[in-house]
């Protein structure tokens, strides 16, 4: 029965964020409270419960998020995505353009969050079909291929981050393994996936002309790349300093290893090389950085909402249940993960949100079975990300972009991002092989 409750509580969510319009952060805790009332959750705990849950997600990734946010806003504002974008132009040429613009999704992507990064790298995909006279979507897949790879799979993205403390997995592995099954995921629903597309008729509206910045204003090709990657070498790097460290400095390894650390330091050096040294002001770039933290509020607030569903069925015990009833299905525990998460995904439309709930169905067999707990990250990012439709934002503010038929969306991005989430199941299950 109380398995059930908690269909029903799915159930109401899905009804709530897609019948009834509401905000997810709203839908997750009237959902929280319907479920703990039929979980029997004693009526005055059910405030305590919810606090605690939000606080208890959140605390461990507020400030990740946030420091996160700051960084590809300045990735942004400063002009370095411009310049990553134009120099991997010239480097792969007019022959392997849409590699290029894989590559500069991927590595743009790393550090912005999946809304801002299509805002952003949109309009340059245009400035590129006005110079090439190319199809704008067999230009644009490749790119939104490798930012939806990034948004599914790679930490300090708000769903793979958030999922880590979950699972009691490693955030280093995580990144490490997501980069594994990033490179073909991306290359097969990107460049190779965008040979078909070449017939899509498409006429971007001129509304999303690109505005350029000029070349002189820019920050150089190396500070660009560099700093835009620092999160991910700093965090593969911190990964394997207990390695090589010795057990006297394990204080020292623990602290400079804390993802927290990581993103502050990386903050610290993107806000001296992009920022200072190239004299924008402190009040300039502090601007900016509250801008970032306004543009991902409601991220955090899905996320607080998402905890406090998932203490719920903590608190009223149905976790262990969920747990003994998932182990007793004889499926791949990493599979189960990525089904929960495409059902959700399908229903509900968020990715965010699809691997969050899924996060909090699967989170007891994680931690009772000996599947690879970064692993189910992954599988879980990969099925969140699985079969956009029309309850998808991403769907509508692709097709508007470019200006398509809904019969031409569901051709090239909607398969696309299928794409994506099969192959990406398909080589977190070769790693799960290895590791």
């Amino acid at each position: 029965m109380a398995i059930v409750s908690v269909g029903i509580a799915i159930l109401i969510l899905v009804l709530l964020v897609t019948w009834a319009k509401l905000n997810p952060f709203l839908a997750f805790l009237i959902t929280s409270i319907i479920a703990a009332i039929m979980l029997d959750v004693p009526l005055d705990t059910i405030p305590r419960t919810l606090e605690q849950g939000i606080g208890g997600l959140l605390g461990s990734l507020a400030v990740i998020i946030c420091l996160g946010a700051m960084f590809g806003k300045l990735i942004s504002t400063s002009g370095a995505a411009q310049r990553i974008s134009s120099s991997l132009m010239n480097i792969c040429g007019d022959k392997y353009i849409t590699w290029a613009l894989m590559l500069t999704g991927f590595i743009v992507g790393i550090p912005l969050f999946y809304n801002v990064g299509f805002v952003l790298l949109v309009p340059l995909v245009f400035s590129v079909v006005y110079q090439t006279k190319l199809p704008a979507v067999y230009l644009g897949i490749p790119l939104l291929a490798a930012l939806s790879v990034t948004h599914g799979f790679l930490p300090p993205h708000p769903s793979p981050t958030a999922l880590v403390p979950q699972f009691g997995a490693d955030l280093g592995l995580t990144l490490v393994y997501g980069l594994i099954v990033a490179i073909p995921t991306m290359i097969l629903a990107g460049p190779i996936f965008a040979k078909s597309l070449k017939n899509i008729d498409s006429k971007p509206l001129k509304t999303f002309t690109p505005k350029t910045m000029d070349e002189d204003a820019l920050p150089s090709t190396f500070n660009s790349f560099v700093t835009s990657l620092l999160p991910v070498l700093l965090i593969a790097g911190t990964t394997v300093l207990p390695y090589m460290a010795g057990e006297e400095s394990s204080a020292f390894v623990t602290f400079i290893g804390n993802p927290m650390v990581v993103m502050l330091i990386a903050l610290a050096i993107a806000t001296f090389s992009l920022g200072l040294s190239r004299g924008i002001s402190i009040t300039t770039i502090m601007d900016d950085f509250a801008d970032a933290i306004k543009d991902i509020a409601v991220i955090l607030l899905v996320i607080a909402g998402a905890g406090a569903l998932k203490q719920v069925f903590v608190t009223s015990g149905v976790s262990t249940e969920i747990g003994d009833a998932l182990k007793s299905i004889d499926l791949n525990p990493l599979i189960l993960g990525w089904l929960i998460a495409t059902i959700i995904r399908i229903c509900l439309g968020s990715a965010t949100v699809a691997g969050l709930t899924a996060a909090g169905i699967v989170a007891p067999l994680v931690l009772t079975s000996n599947v690879n707990p970064n692993l189910m990250v992954l599988a879980i990012g990969a099925g969140s990300l699985m079969c956009s439709h029309v309850n998808d934002s991403g769907f509508w503010m692709y097709k508007g972009y470019f200006n398509l038929t809904v019969k031409d969306t569901f051709k090239s991005w909607s398969l696309m991002e299928t794409i994506v989430g099969v192959v990406g199941l398909i080589s977190v299950l070769i790693l799960d092989q290895f590791v």
